[in-house]
Parts: C-alpha cells; structure tokens; sequence
C-alpha cells in the first residue's frame, strides 16, 4: 500500500495527474514485488525465526564435524584417540539424542571415500565470506582435532593447509594460529595436571585429618612468561603495548555472543568461551609478571 500512496504523492509533485497516475501505477508495481518477497521470507513471521541463522548454524555444525572426520582418518584409519577427542567435543557441546547423532553422522561422511574436501570448505567459505573471525574459529578447531593426539601427522598438516587455503587464509595467518594453538594444548594439558594435584592433594588431607589443612601451599599450574606469550601468538621481546593490543584483538575473535550471531551454533559457544578464558589466563599471568 505504501508504495501506491508515495508513488502517487511523489508523482503528483512532479507531474500533476498524469504524473500521480503513473507514480500510482509505480508504486504497485512496488508493492507487488514487495508483498512476494516478503512471502518467500515467510511473511512477518520470517522476521522473527532466524530462519537465516540457523541455516548458517547448521552448516557450520555438520562441515565442521565432516571436516574433523576427514582429518582423523588421514592417516589411513580414525585412531581410537581421535574418536575420544570428538566423543569429548560432542560432550563439551552437551550433544544428545538426535543432534549427537546428527555430528556422528556427520563425522563419519567426513570418513568416507566419496568425500569432498574440497566442495564442502568451498561451501562454507561462500556462506561465511565476510565473517573472518568464524572461518578462523573453523580452522582452529580443526586444527584442535588433528592436535588431539599431542602430535600433528604430515598428512594432517597437509589437509589443514589445505584447509586452511580454500577458507583464503594465509599460510603465515596459518602458522600463527597453528602456534597459538600449541601453546594452548600445552596449557590444558598443564591445567589438567594442576586440578589433579589439587583434588590428590585434597584427598590427602581429608584422610589425614590435618590441621595445616587449607594452608598448604598448591602446586604451580606450570604456566611461564613464554608460554603465556605464545599463547597470545607473541614472541619474547613483546612490549607492554604489544601484550595489550594482541589480547584485545584475540578477546574480541573470540567473543562468543558476537560469533553466535555471525552464525557459530549455540552448542558450540562453549569452544569460544574456553579459548576467551585461556587468553584471559595469559594475559592476566602477564600482567601480574610485569
């Protein structure tokens, strides 16, 4: 309706009734079109689905688990070690009934010999062009899943620089993120240790019933001034400012409410909140070592 009213308003101005008349007609025409798009959008009912959201979420769910099940069986075979990690990324994700079911699936085409690598990154990177940070996140868990083992195979870093080039990112944007995420594993896996020396530890002295209970001193996560700057992908001579800038920049690439809109499914939100939190962890080391 509106496009008649302002078709005939704006060609009355100009053209007196001849003009009003064709601006009417205009303006229908307007409307028309209008009214189709807007059906196909589902009306004002499209409005408020995220029909377009969830699309994306979609995809980004079933290529990332087809593209780890593709990178675990590089090797020839998916090593019992690689089912676990996904097993644990299913479980991080509080994947159940049929959306565990559904990455499983996922998964295992990913296995197949049919399996197009390279159609499906292709796929991912058209719908997800503009949004750098998620392509990043993409590799990095990729990268997560290849690095399960604590080693990274030949045939492995082949498929993730691969990877890596259909998603258009860098071979030196490559190898950054393929430090920092060394620095991460590291970091887990020290964290990991550091937990279960406290809970050891805690166990120990409800046993004992000692009185010096509660003023022991906990063992030492095991983290460094080196390892908290490789974590943030800085090298040892890094300023203050340096430390500063690559903290917010890596804060804000892995902010999770801003990439769950971007189209990060809300399951996965959990992988960005663990990355935030270990750049929080080194930065906050770093500045206490100041």
């Amino acid at each position: 309706m509106w496009g008649k009213v302002l078709g005939f308003c704006f060609g009355f101005m100009f053209g007196k009734f001849i003009g009003a008349l064709l601006g009417l007609y205009l303006g229908h025409m307007f409307d028309r079109s209008l009214k189709q798009d807007f059906d196909k959008a589902g009306g004002f009912s499209g409005l408020f689905k995220g029909d377009d959201i969830n699309e994306r979420q979609a995809l980004f769910f079933s290529s990332c688990f087809a593209v780890m099940g593709h990178i675990a069986k590089s090797n020839g075979r998916v090593s019992e070690t690689h089912i676990r990690a996904a097993s644990l990324f299913m479980d991080e994700m509080g994947l159940s009934g049929d959306e565990r079911r559904e990455a499983q699936d996922a998964f295992r085409s990913g296995k197949e010999s049919d399996f197009s690598l390279k159609e499906t990154v292709h796929d991912f990177k058209e719908r997800f062009a503009r949004r750098h940070d998620l392509l990043q996140l993409f590799l990095e868990i990729q990268i997560q899943m290849a690095f399960s083992d604590g080693h990274l195979a030949e045939q492995e870093k082949q498929l993730l620089q691969e990877v890596s080039k259909q998603l258009g990112i860098s071979r030196t944007q490559f190898a950054f993120l393929l430090k920092r995420y060394q620095a991460e594993f590291a970091f887990r896996q020290q964290q990991q240790r550091f937990y279960e020396q406290q809970r050891q530890q805690s166990q120990q002295n409800r046993s004992s019933h000692s009185e010096q209970r509660g003023h022991s001193v906990p063992p030492n996560n095991g983290m460094n001034r080196a390892q908290a700057l490789a974590l943030l992908g800085l090298n040892s001579d890094a300023s203050a400012r340096d430390i500063k800038v690559a903290y917010r920049k890596l804060m804000a690439q892995h902010h999770p409410d801003k990439l769950v809109s971007q189209g990060l499914p809300k399951h996965m939100m959990e992988v960005a909140v663990k990355k935030s939190q270990d750049i929080q962890a080194a930065y906050e080391y770093l500045k206490k070592a100041a």
